[in-house]
């Protein structure tokens, strides 16, 4: 007997046809109760975004903007902050996810206390630690250089105790699996930890990488050279000691795009692209629990 392949779409859309006009407009009320907060909390960022088109008089203007770029170098400042935070960021992935594995599946003496002492450099603030590390930045010849930018932040409590917490949720037969077949720890974190905590890394990416480009105190304290200043730095440098000229400080501001429209861009991919990976990664792990084939560990990956 033939089957209708349509039937049942056919029949969702008579069934919700069939609802009283008062259900349907119930059904979309968290949606805009949802685009209402978005509109809510956008607004804020479009009030430096209008004054900086607008003059002392009150008209419209683009003199603010080319001012703005020619006084604070920001072509030059964009290059740097990017390249700042884009290294800071990637090290501290690095330095995190290997010392996060090394707390959360090896077994050494001393685990325990140097976990506890990870977490308690969360509670002292990184301008308690400017002056040693500023006489250790002098003493290595870095002080006015990228790397009195980069290495101060280059391994965080915060990445490492995140990435230690996530790689425990993460079942340990799958080592055990890639143990028999011959993988070695590196082969582990890489070929298995590392694709299933997708969601830590993109995480631990997002805050680093903000934090970083926020970041005002490194180049105020550790570099004085022009050519070494970021986006921050530059803002700063547009406020004068007695008066402010607002509208040129809000044009600085609104070509920050970590201040404004680009946090909001980058930020709303996160939890998609999280919940995606869990059920992404809870299918991954139940194959490679019955034996399956998974991308990531084969013949050619791990050695026998």
């Amino acid at each position: 007997m033939a089957v209708n392949q349509n039937s049942s779409p056919n029949l969702i859309e008579t069934k919700l046809a069939d609802r009283p006009l008062l259900v349907r407009g119930l059904s979309l009320f968290p949606l805009l109760l949802l685009f209402l907060g978005a509109l809510i909390i956008l607004l804020p960022l479009l009030v430096p975004l209008y004054f900086s088109f607008t003059n002392l008089a009150g008209g419209f203007t683009w003199a603010n903007y080319q001012e703005a770029w020619s006084r604070g170098k920001f072509l030059l400042a964009f290059g740097n902050s990017t390249f700042i935070a884009l290294a800071v960021t990637a090290l501290q992935i690095v330095t995190s996810a290997l010392a996060g594995y090394a707390l959360a599946r090896l077994q050494f003496p001393g685990r325990k206390f140097l976990l506890l002492l990870i977490i308690a450099t969360l509670v002292i603030p990184f301008q308690l630690l400017v002056i040693p590390i500023f006489l250790v930045l002098k003493w290595g010849g870095m002080i006015n250089t990228y790397w009195a930018l980069i290495l101060p932040t280059a391994a965080n409590g915060f990445g490492i105790f995140l990435m230690r917490q996530y790689f425990q949720t993460i079942p340990v037969e799958l080592e055990d699996a890639a143990a028999l077949d011959g993988a070695n720890p590196w082969q582990i974190l890489w070929y298995i930890l590392l694709p299933l905590a997708r969601p830590a890394l993109v995480t631990l990416f997002m805050f680093t990488f903000i934090g970083e480009w926020n970041d005002l105190f490194k180049p105020l304290v550790f570099t004085t050279r022009p050519e070494l200043r970021t986006v921050q730095l530059a803002l700063a440098e547009l406020q004068e000691q007695f008066t402010n000229n607002w509208q040129l400080l809000m044009a600085g501001v609104s070509s920050d795009c970590n201040y404004s429209h680009s946090n909001f861009i980058c930020a709303w991919p996160t939890p998609i692209y999280s919940g995606y990976c869990d059920y992404r990664n809870e299918k991954l792990s139940i194959s490679i629990i019955r034996g399956l084939s998974p991308l990531f560990i084969t013949n050619s990956n791990i050695t026998r």
